[in-house]
């Protein structure tokens, strides 16, 4: 067997695994350890993990990771989602559809504080799926925005995934940070006209909510100032160069525990949860982390980046073939895997083919623009059948809505997030332009 050859099996071992149900951090670092000892000997291996541990996990870039995670935590606890929700629903509530709109709104908003999918989609389902059941909307459209608008929280940073692209793919966190603004508010409004066009062509399922004042407007702001605030210094002193990453979770993490503590409902009992929640999710992390290095390490010894390259090279192939051909897996691989096992299983072979392909801008604009498509199609698995996990949270707070009738409700969604990758993809400026303006 050829180490190519090789290469392959260890990626179909790995899938198995996986599909048996073994954690993504114990199957990469079984299946990186088993190829790299049949490549390079035990002594080799041995001698790459006396060192490898420590050297990946001191690098102060991954430091951010537990921040940010408690920083969720401590959001969630804050009860601002329910805060987030009304607002957005006194503003545009009354229009056809503006349930559904205001609670992808609110996704947004909580997405820029929280940065994880399952959270934002679980903490504004139990919030705004009451409410437009009591409104008579129909089914498929309160799920499909839930779970759509749910998958805002992977891509607007902070973004868990993001980040551990970043570190994977040695690239600047800020910039990432940055990038990932536009196609994430993008995502945001293309959602919401999605759900205008389907109430404009089915009026029942999407009624009109009740009309408020512009003085129950101005009030109802009042009541996310602190939230407003929180996200205008951490993110807006990463995009004007006031804080590393780094710092700026720091002070994320202090404002939201004094908001949590001050405005929420958070109990001494529940910051201990907290704390307890956010060395679980980083111990997990960091192991998942340490798996891919070492799976990434043994796909890089077997050579089969270099012979995707010379492949591309010999095949005549655009680079923009084979970017859409590298999607297209993407969306196929979104109906088994979840968006953090596509990402590592991908990113040893596909980020060395694309950054040695000619795209006509420099390679280091390459790297962020296609961090944010992969990020971008990976979120489409979030809520694609079978496993969208997303449509699963949903369906789990309301037993009425059956799983058919919350794969339909996506479709619109779908569609949306097919423009928008479009559009990402023939126009790299919409994702870098804040990059070159802010960098």
């Amino acid at each position: 067997m050829s180490d190519i050859q090789l290469a392959f099996a260890m990626m179909l071992l790995l899938l198995l695994l996986m599909g048996c149900r073994i954690p993504i951090a114990l199957s990469m670092l079984g299946c990186g350890a088993l190829g790299y000892t049949l490549l390079a000997g035990m002594p080799s291996l041995l001698e790459y993990l006396g060192t490898a541990p420590v050297d990946k996990f001191s690098t102060y870039d991954l430091s951010v990771v537990p921040l940010f995670i408690l920083m969720g935590e401590l959001a969630t606890r804050a009860g601002i989602t329910a805060e987030l929700f009304r607002t957005c629903n006194t503003w545009i509530g009354h229009m056809k559809g503006g349930l559904a709109m205001a609670a992808v709104a609110g996704c947004a908003a909580f997405g820029a504080i929280c940065g994880s999918s399952l959270a934002t989609a679980s903490t504004m389902g139990k919030v705004a799926l009451p409410e437009m059941k009591r409104l008579n909307y129909a089914g498929g459209l309160s799920a499909g925005s839930l779970a759509a608008g749910g998958t805002l929280g992977i891509l607007i940073p902070p973004s868990m995934v993001l980040i551990i692209f970043a570190v994977l793919t040695e690239q600047n966190i800020a910039k990432m940070f940055i990038a990932a603004f536009v196609p994430g508010f993008l995502a945001a409004f293309g959602y919401m006209l999605a759900i205008a066009i389907y109430v404009r062509l089915y009026p029942k399922a999407g009624p009109r909510g009740e009309k408020t004042s512009w003085a129950a407007k101005f009030r109802s702001t009042k009541d996310v100032w602190h939230i407003t605030l929180i996200f205008l210094i951490v993110l807006g002193g990463i995009y004007l160069g006031f804080f590393t990453p780094n710092e700026a979770a720091a002070v994320g993490v202090v404002l939201t525990a004094i908001l949590a503590f001050t405005h929420g409902r958070m109990k001494l009992a529940d910051f201990r949860e907290a704390l307890l929640r956010t060395a679980v999710s980083t111990a997990m992390i960091f192991f998942i982390v340490f798996g891919a290095d070492l799976f990434s390490v043994f796909i890089a010894l077997s050579q089969l980046p270099a012979a995707g390259v010379e492949f591309i090279e010999n095949s005549g192939w655009s680079p923009y073939t084979v970017l859409i051909l590298m999607l297209v897996t993407y969306l196929v691989m979104g109906c088994f895997l979840d968006s953090l096992a596509m990402i590592l299983l991908t990113i040893p072979i596909y980020f060395p083919m694309i950054i040695a392909m000619d795209f006509g801008f420099p390679v280091a604009d390459v790297g962020i623009w296609f961090g944010i498509l992969a990020l971008v199609v990976v979120e489409v698995g979030l809520i694609t059948p079978p496993v969208g996990m997303n449509v699963f949270i949903i369906k789990s707070f309301d037993n009425d809505l059956s799983l058919g009738e919350c794969f339909r409700g996506i479709v619109p969604f779908l569609m949306s997030d097919v423009v928008r990758v479009g559009l990402l993809v023939a126009f790299p400026s919409i994702t870098l332009v804040l990059v070159h303006l802010l960098g």
